[in-house]
């Protein structure tokens, strides 16, 4: 299975003490790196989060988000700070008498006085119980949309696999061709001469220059780098690093073809075999 490294998933989770939002997106990276914006009352369960982010992805940069809303239940009831509430009123009475024209003391002012009304408190087990269970929940929805697009990656890699076959094997059986040309080349400049040439030396300045210009290894290289990229592909593991550096021997058997073609065709394949190597290159950035 192949995984890209950008995506985007969002959970949310409702129980009776509120409202859980995780929201991930993923970009690409050399490795893994994580970072959370969390509610303050949660931020004790970033180092579990983190945790199971490494146990499920391998690759890339997380961005992870979640928004903590709570609910009072019918069980439960506000209770007042006795204590703190007089001495807010006390000091309103204080600025009444010094300010007469004051607006009149409100009583919903009161009560939205930070500590004045005291919620009851969280379970916080049942809490992190469900913030770990949600955010497993939204990595494995970000690991489905990652395996979607990491097949479309497949596909197009196989496709520019099969495209670099077929360059190779129009090279290869043009061979016979460019030798034929390196001949007729050489003949066209002994006829050119007045003296008789010597076919003995001919043929071997043939040999030199067919040996010279020899292309069979690189066609090989090139072939044997394809079986590799789609073995890589089927593997069920982490496979952009790998696959990075096989582009990079793609390239440079691509760049030797170039420089030592000595016919307009295989030049051109080379220029296509390259194009095509840089297009597979770019993808296989986003690939873990």
């Amino acid at each position: 299975m192949v995984y890209s490294m950008t995506g985007f998933a969002r959970v949310e989770a409702r129980e009776e003490w509120g409202e859980l939002v995780w929201e991930v997106r993923s970009v690409n990276h050399r490795y893994l790196e994580t970072f959370f914006r969390l509610p303050d009352e949660l931020r004790a369960f970033e180092v579990k989060c983190r945790d199971l982010a490494a146990k499920k992805l391998k690759r890339g940069k997380l961005d992870c988000q979640l928004r903590f809303k709570k609910q009072l239940s019918e069980q439960q009831s506000l209770q007042l700070n006795e204590g703190l509430t007089r001495q807010v009123i006390h000091l309103c009475h204080e600025i009444e008498n010094d300010l007469p024209h004051a607006s009149s003391l409100n009583a919903l002012d009161i009560l939205r006085w930070p500590g004045v009304v005291k919620e009851p408190e969280l379970e916080m087990d049942t809490v992190g119980s469900s913030v770990l269970r949600s955010f497993e929940s939204v990595l494995d929805e970000l690991a489905g949309m990652r395996a979607g697009e990491g097949e479309r990656l497949k596909d197009m890699l196989l496709q520019r696999c099969d495209a670099i076959d077929g360059i190779v094997g129009k090279v290869r059986a043009n061979r016979p061709q460019v030798i034929d040309a390196i001949r007729d080349k050489l003949n066209q400049r002994l006829q050119d001469l007045t003296e008789k040439p010597d076919m003995d030396r001919l043929e071997q300045e043939l040999v030199f220059q067919a040996q010279k210009l020899d292309i069979d290894e690189e066609l090989d290289r090139l072939e044997s780098h394809l079986v590799e990229v789609r073995d890589v592909l089927g593997r069920k593991e982490a496979i952009g690093r790998r696959l990075d550096f096989l582009m990079q021997e793609l390239n440079r058997e691509a760049n030797t073809l170039g420089s030592k073609s000595s016919h307009v065709e295989t030049t051109r394949a080379s220029v296509d075999l390259k194009v095509l190597i840089e297009q597979m290159r770019e993808q296989v950035q986003n690939i873990e």
